[in-house]
């Protein structure tokens, strides 16, 4: 049987994450949306509280906590910010969890702990502006000269692509559409021929920065490959596996900050002579979003316990991505309909909500790529 009672480790991190949240965060939500800032200096905050290392061991400067510490962190902050919760977590999923999981020792020494500390913002770059599902196809390449790799291309949607101070690259060594043609790269940021260029003018998760990393005759030594040559496209595809516990609580966050919202509204709002939520068919839309949001945490922590125990975790954390995400889309919409008139003005929370939650469907694989994922499976069990 599984138990999924939150111990004193997690209650600390939500209930120090939620008062973070609430004093350092929610005042400033709209001012930052409305102009796109990437709050950096929230995110060294968030740094300072152990927040960037949550799962990077403490000889490496990190928390050394576990997936479920990790997911009420993301949760929590979901719950109020989308897009800070989002940063968080493609820090410590992608950048800061691809170098934990493959570097050397001596890499992991040189990086993890400026990244766990949030001295250093990390940025991860897989996708390009024509292969986002299909990553074989990235035209990224590495040619090797002597000790160095020469990196050319661009890397778009990438996750802090201006603002991190390393990034960690995925570039072709090999031929196209070759599983074992790909290389992992860490640049730092300041390498002759690493720049950030266009940021992404989105719908929401506006205060997440999303730009190209730009490469030009970018020369990289070879003592910054991240395991074997030849073995990137293998590393991204394991990353992408944790990542998406990130995304499905980052979802779950989403979803339970418009439900919240939406009870509390639904109590004080009258028509008709008494509270909506009186009425039948406001009390159906939260009884479903209740039920889905419970359907999608167990998901969610199931995925989270298999990842602490180093159990296999592509089926379930792909079933938690999509399920949370879709739930987070559903509890959206139906939170601006509860508000009515009011859902559809930026006075209340819940239209930043439903303008965050879309990207939970599409980033760190689409839905429908994690359809595939989960069939492909469930048919081969």
């Amino acid at each position: 049987m599984m138990n999924f009672a939150e111990n004193e480790s997690v209650q600390m991190v939500r209930n120090t994450v939620r008062d973070f949240a609430e004093k350092h965060i929610r005042p400033n939500v709209m001012t930052w949306d409305e102009s796109q800032e990437f709050p950096i200096e929230t995110m060294k905050a968030l740094g300072e509280l152990g927040l960037l290392g949550v799962l990077v061991p403490e000889e490496y400067g990190g928390s050394g906590l576990s997936y479920f510490e990790y997911v009420a962190a993301i949760e929590e902050l979901g719950k109020v910010c989308g897009s800070v919760a989002l940063s968080m977590a493609a820090h410590n999923s992608l950048c800061t969890g691809h170098i934990l999981q493959f570097a050397n020792e001596e890499q992991k020494k040189r990086w993890l702990p400026k990244l766990a500390t949030g001295e250093w913002i990390g940025a991860w770059g897989l996708t390009e502006a024509n292969t986002g599902s299909d990553a074989l196809r990235m035209q990224v390449v590495a040619k090797k000269e002597g000790d160095h790799w020469v990196l050319n291309g661009a890397k778009n949607w990438i996750t802090h692509g201006i603002s991190s101070n390393v990034a960690v690259v995925l570039a072709r060594t090999g031929d196209l559409l070759d599983s074992h043609g790909i290389t992992t790269f860490v640049v730092e940021r300041g390498t002759p021929g690493f720049r950030g260029g266009k940021k992404e003018n989105k719908l929401g998760m506006r205060a997440s920065e999303t730009a190209e990393m730009i490469f030009e005759d970018c020369r990289v030594h070879e003592s910054n490959i991240l395991g074997n040559i030849g073995d990137g496209f293998i590393q991204a595809m394991k990353i992408l596996d944790g990542g998406r516990i990130s995304i499905a609580a980052l979802s779950l966050g989403i979803a339970k900050g418009a439900y919240e919202a939406s009870i509390k509204y639904a109590k004080e709002r009258e028509q008709f002579g008494k509270p909506i939520a009186n009425f039948q068919a406001i009390g159906f839309k939260l009884a479903d979003m209740a039920t889905q949001i419970e359907a999608a945490e167990l998901l969610t922590l199931e995925a989270a316990d298999l990842k602490n125990k180093g159990k296999s975790v592509t089926k379930v954390s792909a079933m938690a991505k999509y399920y949370a995400s879709e739930v987070s889309v559903r509890c959206a919409n139906e939170a601006v309909q509860i508000f009515g008139g009011y859902g559809y003005t930026k006075d209340f929370p819940v239209e930043k909500f439903y303008r965050d939650c879309k990207l939970c469907t599409i980033g760190e694989g689409t839905s429908e790529i994690q359809k595939l994922v989960i069939s492909r499976n469930v048919l081969k069990a």
